[in-house]
């Protein structure tokens, strides 16, 4: 597998998150840059007492102990506060910078259409805004400090055991090269699994949510044992990419611990040698090992700040890739409000065809409806019944021909003022977590309560809700899982009468229903149709008997138009159809 280069332009981009902060950041450095150089004065401290303080007579060691003990409590009081702020304020700023990415994503997310939804996974995308954000901001706040401490003690040391002893200096670095060519070889292969893990970690994700979301399906098949073999699968997947990471990993580590040690190693050989030719003495060869542990504990910071920096780069490529995607569906440069609308719907010789299909699930349809028109929408699964609706609010752009609502094309108005005028109820009803008057109150997020509550005696669920004793404040569960199938769906039409849209769409809104709770449903979409442009994708036919036109479509397009009398006297697609139903 081919090492993947570092882009540039994602590096530039990842430090461009820095920007709104850089007085922490700047302060962070100078900080990092107060510790290291209380780290390499210390030792100087220490030779100092060594070589020429214990020399001294008594009463001026005592005299100058004090003067040194309270430098070295400076000392320490001052390093205390620097590593304060860099593990406080500068966690905040990386907590700040992740909280800013994790906005940035989520609203990018928002803007991405059906298209993209209909391909990814929402594990994956989990993945993706928690943990890799995650790395990427501990990358973001300790990569640079840490980075900035190792190179000044790096330097400091080198500098400072130069002056020493030449000798003994290139003793220690010697080793040197051998230990960055052996970093550069394991790092290269650390990257490529790094990024298999953060693959592997996501499919994961992807099939935990899979499962969770589909429990009572597993449950109901008693399908456990089969949903335990496939996640055992994605499990031994992750597991084989982490044993190769911590091969790695584990080879990395060991083999920077050793050319440590060998550095020490050297310098007490050479020193020994050095002291029998009297060209050392043994205060100086103290304070070189004390430097050389100076110098040794930067290289495994940065040793580790490789690792941090694979997992926070490697996080921020997937951020990126997400972030790269170009939202199909875009509002044009002069796109208008749309507003006062009065209804008319109109498709001009409109095709549709999906990206991955080879196939139009429409082809060259034409359509005129006026203001207030209930119109129906019959066929075979696959027809285009769906899809055609969703032209309407722009769900999807169509591949050719024109959608235009109040005769302007859909494509010249914003997105979120077309979506304002029309109203969708579908029969796989969605409810957010939270309670009843949250969910209702989703379709016009600052309605009064007494707004929320005649929409709901519109759509006849007051009566229902009532019967809760904690009434509109009754927590519903994920996806509204406390309610039935029937008043679920009367929530879902109260949202809509709350919206009080004048185009509403009904995608099979009772064909899920048993015929009590489709009685009343069916009453609730009646009255929310009246006066208003209303689509109705039917499965149950018994049920758009009284639309004023019915629209049958096939593979081919539109096969027949009419009233359902008209349609019967036919004896065509839709008497074959409706008798088929009875």
């Amino acid at each position: 597998m081919k090492t993947k280069k570092i882009n540039t332009g994602n590096l530039k981009k990842m430090l461009s998150y820095y920007r709104p902060y850089l007085g922490i950041f700047w302060a962070d450095m100078f900080f990092a840059t107060l510790s290291s150089a209380i780290a390499l004065t210390i030792p100087l401290v220490v030779r100092y007492v060594t070589s020429t303080l214990i020399y001294k007579p008594s009463e001026q060691i005592l005299q100058e102990v004090g003067f040194i003990a309270l430098f070295l409590f400076l000392l320490v009081a001052a390093d205390a506060y620097a590593k304060f702020f860099i593990g406080n304020y500068g966690h905040v700023m990386g907590a700040k910078i992740e909280y800013h990415m994790r906005a940035e994503v989520f609203d990018h997310l928002q803007k991405l259409s059906f298209a993209f939804y209909d391909d990814a996974k929402v594990g994956q995308l989990m993945s993706r805004v928690t943990t890799d954000l995650f790395e990427i901001t501990e990358l973001l706040h300790h990569g640079p400090e840490n980075l900035l401490l190792s190179l000044l003690k790096i330097t400091g040391a080198l500098i400072i055991l130069a002056g020493i002893n030449p000798t003994l200096t290139l003793a220690a670095f010697a080793v040197l090269p051998f230990m960055f060519t052996f970093a550069y070889i394991l790092n290269k292969k650390m990257r490529q699994t790094f990024r298999r893990n953060r693959q592997k970690i996501a499919e994961i994700n992807g099939q935990i949510e899979d499962n969770l979301s589909g429990i009572r399906v597993v449950k109901s098949f008693a399908n456990e044992e089969v949903e335990n073999g496939k996640f055992k699968l994605g499990n031994d997947g992750f597991l084989r990419s982490k044993q190769d990471n911590y091969f790695y990993m584990g080879s990395f580590h060991a083999g920077i611990g050793a050319f440590s040690t060998l550095i020490q190693v050297n310098v007490i050989l050479v020193g020994c040698v050095l002291i029998a030719h009297g060209r050392l003495n043994v205060s100086d060869l103290v304070t070189f090992l004390l430097y050389i542990g100076v110098f040794t504990e930067p290289i495994r910071t940065l040793v580790d700040f490789t690792e941090q920096f694979q997992n926070g780069y490697t996080g921020f490529e997937r951020f990126r890739e997400i972030m790269d995607i170009e939202p199909d569906i875009q509002d044009a440069p002069e796109a208008q409000e749309l507003n006062h609308v009065e209804g008319r719907i109109t498709f001009e010789n409109v095709s549709f065809q999906y990206h991955d299909g080879a196939q139009r699930v429409l082809d060259g349809v034409s359509l005129d409806v006026s203001p207030g028109s209930y119109m129906a929408l019959v066929g075979s699964s696959g027809a285009g019944k769906t899809t055609l609706c969703s032209l309407i609010p722009r769900f999807y752009d169509v591949t050719e021909g024109r959608v235009l609502v109040d005769g302007v094309d859909v494509r010249d108005v914003t997105q979120k003022s077309l979506r304002n005028q029309i109203g969708i109820v579908q029969q796989d009803v969605y409810l957010f977590a939270g309670t009843i008057f949250e969910n209702i109150a989703y379709g016009k997020p600052h309605a009064t309560r007494e707004e929320v509550i005649q929409a709901a005696k519109n759509a006849n669920a007051h009566e229902f809700i009532m019967s809760f004793p904690n009434g509109y404040d009754t927590d519903i569960g994920q996806r509204g899982i406390k309610l039935s199938g029937g008043q679920k769906q009367r929530l879902s039409i109260a949202r809509v009468f709350l919206k009080n849209p004048p185009i509403l769409i009904f995608d099979e809104a009772t064909s899920a229903l048993d015929n009590e709770s489709e009685r009343v449903v069916q009453e609730s979409l009646e009255k929310l149709a009246k006066n208003r442009t209303t689509f109705v994708i039917a499965h149950r036919l018994t049920t758009i008997q009284n639309a004023e036109k019915i629209l049958v479509l096939t593979e081919e397009g539109i096969a027949e138009s009419g009233s359902h009398k008209e349609l019967l006297e036919k004896g065509g697609i839709y008497e074959k159809l409706y008798h088929m139903h009875q």
